[in-house]
């Protein structure tokens, strides 16, 4: 294995991906690390302050560990397209008793306060997704002892993210669960197999790759090294793991015989996020405009409901293609699976 996971003592070449917003728990992270790979937090939709308390909760398990972040990188939407969008979603919100925002919310999800968090206390990998930060900012956290990775989507991301001065690419395929990483959201996103893009991105730049989308099988790891990678990234194959914090509604959603297809749509949060074919997808993707945050914002209280009333119709059931193998299983047993051909 390359020296980019086995300095910090990874035993295998696997990754916890962060998924935000509560799989990726402290609990998540410690124990991808002790089964022999390496976990990141999700930085994304948290504060700076509740950051730094799961930053404070995985030290104290004495594990090496990474954080991401959401860089910024708005999809800007007008208020006139925003309130239509709004209009349909709120015949949803009101089953539920709820008032939408009217007006789009845009903010950078406390960028400025994360980075200075992990400048000042720093962590052994910091990654981001959305967007390239500045190379200052970059430089900053590597003089604060950070390896620094850019998530890319394709040979021409990669490229920019290498003129950044990163140390390291997360190359994303899009049969990955939740968000794309692209940075170009208003596009379709183009289609590409995991180990065909490693192997052009490995062509266009000399860092040192870490695959991830669609990775939940053991031949989907062997595949993936072969291809050049020095480690896989997997998330969706750790959704129903005893350590993840995904409700109880998105882990049974998984392996509903009723939700056997997944879909990148934008109309949950205004960016291209693969998941599990429901209801809301097939209602309002066709309409959802494009439109982060405010359209995460703005069907935010409706999924927090939705959630926590078990209504899958309603909830953003993030999934990858291969959803069907995630198992409910310590994350060890899942990382021994995964490395079975290693």
């Amino acid at each position: 294995m390359s020296t980019l996971l086995s300095d910090l003592g990874a035993d295998l070449p696997l990754i916890a991906a962060p998924m935000a917003g509560g799989p990726s728990t402290p609990a998540l992270v410690t124990s991808a690390a002790r089964a022999g790979g390496l976990g990141f937090l999700a930085g994304g939709y948290k504060t700076a302050q509740a950051l730094a308390g799961q930053i404070h909760t995985t030290r104290e398990e004495g594990v090496v560990f990474g954080v991401n972040l959401f860089a910024p990188n708005p999809v800007p939407v007008s208020r006139e397209t925003y309130r239509r969008y709004a209009q349909r979603v709120q015949a949803e919100a009101d089953r539920c008793g709820l008032t939408l925002p009217e007006e789009p919310v845009e903010d950078d999800d406390h960028w400025t306060d994360k980075i200075d968090l992990l400048t000042s206390s720093p962590v052994p990998w910091v990654s981001f997704t959305f967007g390239i930060p500045d190379r200052a900012v970059v430089t900053a956290l590597r003089r604060a002892g950070s390896t620094v990775l850019q998530c890319v989507t394709s040979v021409d991301e990669a490229r920019r993210a290498a003129e950044s001065g990163v140390d390291a690419l997360i190359v994303q395929a899009p049969a990955a669960g939740g968000h794309s990483a692209t940075l170009t959201p208003e596009r379709p996103l183009q289609q590409v197999s995991l180990p065909d893009l490693i192997t052009g991105v490995r062509r266009a730049v000399a860092l040192p790759l870490i695959a991830t989308g669609g990775i939940t099988t053991a031949t989907d790891v062997a595949g993936a090294l072969s291809a050049g990678a020095q480690a896989a990234m997997v998330g969706t194959v750790l959704l129903r793991t005893h350590e993840s914090g995904a409700s109880a509604p998105h882990k049974a959603a998984l392996v509903d015989p009723a939700f056997d297809t997944t879909v990148v749509t934008r109309a949950f949060t205004g960016r291209p996020a693969r998941a599990l074919r429901n209801h809301f997808t097939d209602r309002y993707d066709a309409i959802a405009p494009s439109g982060y945050p405010a359209l995460h914002h703005l069907t935010g209280p409706l999924r927090k409901a939705a959630t926590a009333a078990a209504d899958t119709r309603l909830i953003h059931l993030w999934a990858g293609t291969g959803h069907r193998q995630a198992k409910a299983e310590s994350i060890t047993d899942t990382f021994v699976r995964l490395a079975d051909q290693l």
